[in-house]
């Protein structure tokens, strides 16, 4: 991805810095099922999720300690303040167009543990989105996780792209959408809950998409490899694929994100037609 010389973006907390007190899992097994089940979790759903997680941690009694970013840290950081001013910039012109102001979110890079309006989270909860301080957050450690357990190719796209999903369960937020499916989620079974959630989810994956075409079209940031690297980190966190590493086989009434063939196809979708009218991934149900 072409990012370098651009704009970076003012609404990035780096607490990387500090190492804080570490919210850490109560165990191996129990901490890859947290990983694995929250991975890219965002609207209405996060708060929930991580509160859950939360009744599962223990935080310890390390004091807070400032820590020296090496340069690779500083790279990382310009990386994603350009990738969220990108974001900025895409979702403020789609709003603009559907006669819209935009509320740019803040986004918080954060090591071990992080303390945030819908809870406490361990760097196990993998990056997500906080509807209730419009915040998205993200420890950098999990795109290591993302290709060394989970297969996908990496490459600075794959963290685009998850910083546009995650900016996508904020539009989500602001444009009603995440507020109805809590609505529609209460008040029906666990399955059709969770049909709901995999509708979530597929949408912010189309959102990804829109925000890739219209960066390229505005910002010819788009290399060769760079869709590729997108759909990869896709395919690997499709609840097919996770189900089938971690138990063997697959129980599609669990699914609350989509199966990895979804995830890919609706972020195609969104970066092949640009039509922020053809997201309705809700459609079906």
């Amino acid at each position: 991805m072409k990012w370098r010389g651009r704009r970076q973006s003012k609404n990035v907390e780096d607490r990387r810095g500090f190492s804080g007190k570490k919210i850490v899992a109560g165990g191996g097994v129990v901490g890859i099922i947290i990983a694995l089940i929250t991975v890219f979790m965002g609207g209405g759903d996060s708060s929930t999720i991580l509160n859950d997680i939360g009744n599962q941690l223990q935080q310890s009694s390390q004091q807070v300690e400032p820590i020296e970013l090496t340069e690779h840290d500083k790279e990382m950081g310009a990386f994603v303040r350009t990738v969220v001013a990108d974001t900025e910039d895409v979702w403020s012109r789609i709003f603009a167009e559907q006669g819209m102001t935009y509320e740019e979110p803040v986004l918080v890079l954060f090591r071990d543990g992080v303390q945030t309006a819908c809870g406490g989270a361990s760097s196990a909860s993998g990056p997500f989105y906080c509807p209730l301080d419009k915040k998205v957050y993200m420890d950098l450690s999990f795109f290591d996780e993302l290709q060394s357990r989970f297969g996908a190719k990496g490459g600075d796209f794959a963290i685009a792209y998850v910083i546009a999903h995650e900016v996508g369960h904020h539009v989500q937020t602001l444009l009603g959408t995440s507020k109805k499916v809590r609505q529609l989620q209460s008040q029906t079974n666990k399955t059709r809950a969770n049909e709901l959630s995999v509708a979530q989810e597929l949408q912010a994956d189309f959102y990804a998409g829109l925000w890739a075409h219209y960066n390229h079209e505005m910002n010819n940031i788009l290399e060769d490899g760079d869709i590729a690297e997108a759909l990869s980190a896709a395919h690997a966190v499709g609840d097919d694929a996770i189900q089938k590493r971690t138990q063997g086989h697959v129980v599609p009434d669990s699914f609350t994100h989509g199966t990895s063939e979804q995830r890919m196809y609706w972020f195609k979708k969104g970066f092949t037609t640009g039509d922020i009218n053809q997201g309705n991934t809700f459609e079906s149900l």
